[in-house]
């Protein structure tokens, strides 16, 4: 196959999945001699130049966060790159098991909290946490290893919002009540979210958020748990989605604190009845040309991934809500990201629906030709990227001296 080399640096081998804002590539990068997860971004206004500034500069070093690694420019293409986690997501693992034992998902919630504790350490909200978001290494029917992923909606409490006001980002069914009603971004939704995603893992099925909280609100007593779930962890979940952001738990801290009290008193689980659970390798084997030393070898089972072969990449979460961006002229129109304007809070009674919704899509095409016209593209990146930087250190220093 022929090499698609991105910025003299990263051989791009073959298309693992799409995102929100952008391809998600399986690359060899030549300066490290590895093989990455490359996102390649399509540059198309000054927005999504600002969110490529703001997700690269997230560098959190977590064995449960997978956070920008190093990036790159390219004419009017832009790549991000990460760690490679080849076991899929938590809703691969889902989708091949259903509702999943509650010790497992207990193991699952306390190393996505703890990843979440240090993401939150840093002053970044996630803002668009759920089951496509938390990827997987595939370590077979060990221990699993989730790592949250997927920084593209990411802020840094006290950064300037690059959305208008009352407009929401998110997934559908895992933004928290209050952000429908005009609240700022807080750590309390990126908790709601995470409780919606254990809800998700219990049951093997996607919850009703919105239902739930309704019946929170309205019930004078916290409801029974569902069938299947126990008392002990029903009550943790609750904590995180309860309606009012004040009556949830105050930290992830504080949520894996309870997580683990109610996995200590679970009934212990029936060995024999068990079907074990197994995260398998997800990216199937290196394509034609690609070997486990990188380019030139040949494609190997079980090398950087190989193994199930997938025939086709997992496309993008069409529930994503981001501001609105325009697709290429001639691209097939995906219902890749929505946008949600909301009413001013003072105008809204409840966690009422949004009145409307906009769809767009970006179309990044990283092995087709680099169209003609924009050969200072590469230095316009650079120097945002340098503007960025000079920016937050200014901020810093006047923190210090203040």
């Amino acid at each position: 196959m022929s090499e698609t080399v991105f910025a003299g640096r990263y051989v791009l081998a073959d298309e693992i999945g799409r995102g929100a804002s952008g391809t998600i590539w399986r690359a060899w990068d030549l300066r490290r001699q590895r093989y990455v997860a490359a996102k390649v971004l399509q540059r198309q206004a000054a927005q999504d130049l600002l969110r490529f500034v703001r997700e690269q500069s997230m560098r959190i070093e977590h064995p449960h966060v997978l956070a920008p690694a190093g990036w790159a420019a390219d004419d009017d293409r832009v790549l991000i790159a990460m760690e490679l986690a080849d076991g899929g997501s938590l809703e691969d693992l889902v989708g091949d098991y259903g509702q999943l034992p509650p010790r497992l998902v207990c193991t699952l919630l306390d190393q996505l909290l703890s990843g979440l504790e240090a993401v939150h350490a840093e002053q970044v909200l996630h803002r668009d946490i759920k089951p496509a978001n938390i990827l997987l290494d595939a370590t077979g029917v060990g221990t699993p290893r989730v790592r949250l992923s997927d920084f593209g909606l990411a802020l840094r409490r006290g950064d300037p919002r690059l959305t208008e006001n009352h407009h929401v980002v998110g997934t559908p069914g895992y933004i928290a009540p209050e952000l429908f009603e005009g609240d700022d971004p807080h750590i309390a939704g990126d908790l709601f979210a995470v409780g919606v995603v254990a809800l998700y893992l219990l049951q093997g099925v996607e919850p009703d958020a919105r239902a739930l909280v309704r019946e929170l609100e309205a019930a004078s007593v916290a409801p029974q748990a569902p069938p299947g779930i126990d008392e002990p962890l029903w009550q943790a979940v609750l904590m995180l989605l309860q309606p009012d952001p004040r009556a949830r738990a105050r930290s992830a801290a504080q949520a894996r604190t309870a997580i683990a009290r109610a996995a200590e008193r679970l009934p212990a689980a029936a060995a024999a009845d068990a079907e074990p659970i197994e995260v398998f390798d997800q990216l199937g084997p290196l394509p034609e040309g690609f070997g486990a030393a990188g380019p030139g070898g040949e494609a190997q089972a079980g090398a950087a991934g190989g193994g199930t072969p997938r025939t086709t990449p997992r496309g993008p979460d069409p529930r994503t809500v981001t501001p609105a961006a325009t697709a290429p002229d001639g691209a097939s129109p995906e219902p890749e990201v929505t946008s949600y304007h909301l009413a001013p809070p003072a105008g809204v009674e409840g966690a009422a629906a949004p009145p409307g919704t906009s769809t767009s899509t970006s179309g990044p095409s990283p092995a087709g030709p680099r169209p003609a016209g924009h050969s200072t593209s590469s230095r316009l990146w650079l120097l945002a990227l340098i503007t960025f930087s000079l920016a937050a250190a200014l901020w810093a220093l006047v923190l210090i001296r203040g």
